[in-house]
């Protein structure tokens, strides 16, 4: 494969990965709008955003390692027309029972690429440069949710239709993705098995299972912390602040997202231990200052707490993903991608899901609060682990030893 054709690669999934990051947050905005329009309960809003998580972790527990064995595009062009259908039934939903059916699908399409596309990154990484494929991995992802929220918030406040056009917008990019993906070079990474691959379970091969227990804490409270803003920030902007723009709740998810997502990347050749450290510090202190800002009604400081969320959110997520894929073998890439976002998902989701069903009963303010101080509690957790016990370094120092040899490699045929 020649080196422009593996740049080319690499750009496209890259580019599929955020059209379907920018999908699965684009809905956030809508849901106080089928709120309104239907009278649905918080519990019943909290189960649209959860249903989805419940499709993504299924197809991962089930597919997640597909791609490992049957090869990259026969497991991504069917997940990308996955995700068209699904944009098309939340588009034209009538009532809520189609808006969960959508979501299901979305979970489904997202739990084939997750493992597909981020091992395809690290297949078609420029050579000697394996960091930035993991920086990628890392990063991409909530800079979707950010484009997503932001898109989702700008053409309800704006656009006619806001209910729908957003869905079309998204569908006809994603046929366009579909149509272009179906030229992406990806190596022959196959191997015997995809039956038995079928059969519900994680990846974590036992080199990889210390190091993951060792940024497992970091995961949990990043991704605890994407769950708050895609699953309740809405409500929280519209309610709590009576803020009712959905620009605005948009921006407020993209501030945690999109500049986590920026973070990742201005870190990436930073020591990874150093940047779980720092975000897992920014994880205490964005969430704590949440905290005064929902107590004392306070709409800018509530912004300011999530942009410093944001720091940590990326920082946190990005150096413990990058010691992880330090020592995971090709063959196991895709396997052990979609196995960490079983985790990072459940995060996501299970927090999220309960706060919206205790909201009737104590109350958004309240719930808003507890679930900031869970975060804090598992941040500080996380960052006691990192600074009592940093084994993981070793990890990354090998990577970056490897990234030099692979470099001086050409030089020495010279």
């Amino acid at each position: 494969m020649s080196e422009a054709t593996r740049r080319f690669g690499f750009w496209l999934a890259s580019a599929a990965i955020l059209v379907f990051s920018a999908a699965v947050a684009a809905p956030s905005p809508v849901y106080p709008l089928y709120q309104a329009k239907w009278g649905l309960s918080p519990a019943v809003m909290t189960g649209i955003f959860g249903i989805y998580v419940a499709g993504l972790l299924a197809g991962l527990l089930t597919a997640g390692s597909l791609s490992d064995h049957v090869g990259r595009r026969p497991v991504i062009l069917p997940a990308v027309t996955i995700l068209v259908a699904a944009l098309l039934v939340l588009g034209t939903a009538g009532d809520p029972t189609a808006i969960w059916i959508g979501r299901v699908l979305e979970g489904l399409a997202m739990s084939l690429v997750v493992g597909s596309l981020g091992a395809t990154l690290l297949d078609l990484a420029p050579p000697g440069n394996a960091r930035l494929a993991a920086t990628f991995n890392g990063s991409l992802w909530p800079l979707g949710l950010a484009v997503g929220a932001v898109l989702g918030g700008a053409l309800v406040e704006f656009a006619p239709d806001p209910s729908r056009l957003v869905y079309f917008v998204l569908a006809v990019v994603t046929l366009v993705l579909l149509v272009v993906l179906w030229f992406l070079p990806t190596p022959r990474v196959r191997r015997p098995g995809a039956v038995a691959s079928l059969r519900p379970t994680m990846t974590m091969p036992p080199k990889v299972r210390g190091v993951f227990l060792a940024v497992l804490g970091c995961l949990l409270a990043a991704w605890a912390l994407g769950g708050l803003y895609l699953g309740l920030g809405a409500s929280v902007v519209a309610t709590v602040f009576g803020i009712h723009a959905a620009l605005a709740a948009g921006l407020a998810m993209a501030a945690v997202t999109g500049v986590g997502a920026i973070t990742g990347i201005l870190v990436q050749r930073r020591d990874a231990v150093h940047v779980m450290v720092g975000g897992s510090t920014m994880l205490v202190i964005g969430p704590a200052l949440m905290i005064v800002a929902v107590a004392t009604d306070t709409p800018w400081l509530f912004f300011v707490a999530s942009v410093v969320s944001g720091i940590g959110f990326g920082a946190g997520f990005q150096g413990g993903l990058r010691l992880i894929l330090a020592e995971v073998a090709e063959g196991d890439r895709a396997g052990v991608l979609s196995s960490v976002y079983v985790v990072c998902y459940c995060a996501f989701c299970l927090p999220a899901l309960a706060a919206g069903f205790l909201t009737p009963v104590l109350g958004l303010k309240e719930v808003v609060l507890g679930y900031a101080a869970l975060v804090i509690a598992m941040a500080a957790v996380a960052l006691l682990i990192q600074l009592l016990k940093p084994s993981v370094r070793a990890a990354e120092v090998a990577a970056e030893g490897d990234e030099i040899a692979q470099e001086q490699e050409p030089a020495a045929s010279l």
